[in-house]
């Protein structure tokens, strides 16, 4: 009898393999996004196509869209319930970070398009693969989608008024068309989302199983049509800008965790805090130096930042997933 049990017993559904698939497939972003800068190097007509027909400003929206269908009207109410991680997080998100990106530039001596760059993309929000690593690193997956939620939704104003006024002086930047890019690629998609989690439910639920894999592809796509499109000035800045890029994320990391311990002690909430300081969304840094700023190197920063970030966050996810909170 129990054997006929066990033979009767229905193995996994389709959509529950699916589900595994895709789960498995966002679960290795890093390897990814390595796999598809190191591929844009060395043969960089791959990524081409993705460039020729303007799909760098679309490719974001998609990342954002995804992130709106994740994101219920209540859980910015979580910002009224439980405001003082989540608001000293994103003020650290918005300090830290733009003040390590131009620190870091001095220090390394970037050339001027290097410079503002890195400074472009440690002033933009919280990346949404935040959340995946959070989820890795035994963080507060909750509070992580709090932090990158309300960043993303103060982006179209900190981005552009902080890039603004740390490189103002050293090249020319246009705030309100820098604030209306923001806004395109931000406010709309990811209001959009919410709107159709509210309004539209049944198609809201089809989408969101392949949103963190769609949301996966396009960086990936991003950062390789960026890198592959300058090869020969990324490999031409060397150790100099992946210095630079590696050492912002790296204190991103270590002072947000710092900071972070200071508002709810050294363990999830310290963890979420510094996984939300050192991951930017390079993605939005990467549209906005492409549509903004004349030297096209401007965006090669943000590129490489998405990389950086995903290994960094990815170690220190293994390391702290093995230790209790």
């Amino acid at each position: 009898m129990e054997a006929r049990r066990r033979l009767a017993r229905p193995g996994p559904t389709h959509a529950v393999l699916h589900g595994d698939l895709v789960a498995a497939f966002v679960r290795l972003f890093p390897l990814w996004v390595t796999f598809g800068g190191v591929a844009a190097l060395l043969y960089p007509p791959a990524f081409d196509w993705f460039l020729e027909y303007g799909l760098i400003t679309p490719g974001l929206q998609i990342i954002m869209l995804g992130m709106g269908l994740t994101l219920e009207f209540a859980d910015f109410s979580r910002v009224l319930r439980s405001p003082a991680p989540i608001l000293w997080g994103v003020l650290l998100q918005y300090t830290i970070m733009p003040l390590l990106g131009w620190g870091v530039g001095y220090l390394f001596q970037l050339p001027a398009a290097f410079a503002v760059g890195l400074v472009l993309v440690c002033c933009c929000p919280g990346g949404t693969a935040s959340n995946v690593i959070a989820y890795l690193a035994k963080a507060d997956v909750a509070l992580s989608v709090s932090m990158t939620a309300f960043s993303t939704m103060l982006a179209a104003a900190c981005t552009p008024l902080l890039t603004t006024w740390v490189v103002g002086s050293r090249v020319d930047v246009d705030g309100w068309a820098l604030f209306l890019s923001t806004a395109k690629v931000v406010l709309l998609p990811v209001g959009l989302g919410l709107f159709m989690r509210r309004y539209v439910p049944k198609l809201t639920q089809r989408l969101l199983p392949v949103a963190p894999a769609a949301a996966v592809l396009m960086i990936v796509l991003i950062v390789s049509a960026i890198l592959g499109a300058r090869k020969d000035a990324v490999l031409e800045s060397g150790l100099q800008l992946l210095g630079a890029v590696v050492t912002a994320h790296a204190f991103g990391f270590l002072l947000g965790y710092l900071f972070g311990g200071l508002s709810g002690g050294f363990g999830t909430v310290a963890r979420t805090t510094s996984i939300e300081v050192g991951m930017q969304n390079s993605g939005l840094g990467a549209v906005l130096a492409h549509a903004h700023f004349a030297n096209p190197l401007t965006a090669i920063p943000s590129a490489i930042s998405a990389i950086t970030h995903c290994i960094i966050g990815s170690a220190l996810a293994a390391y702290w997933s093995r230790r209790p909170s």
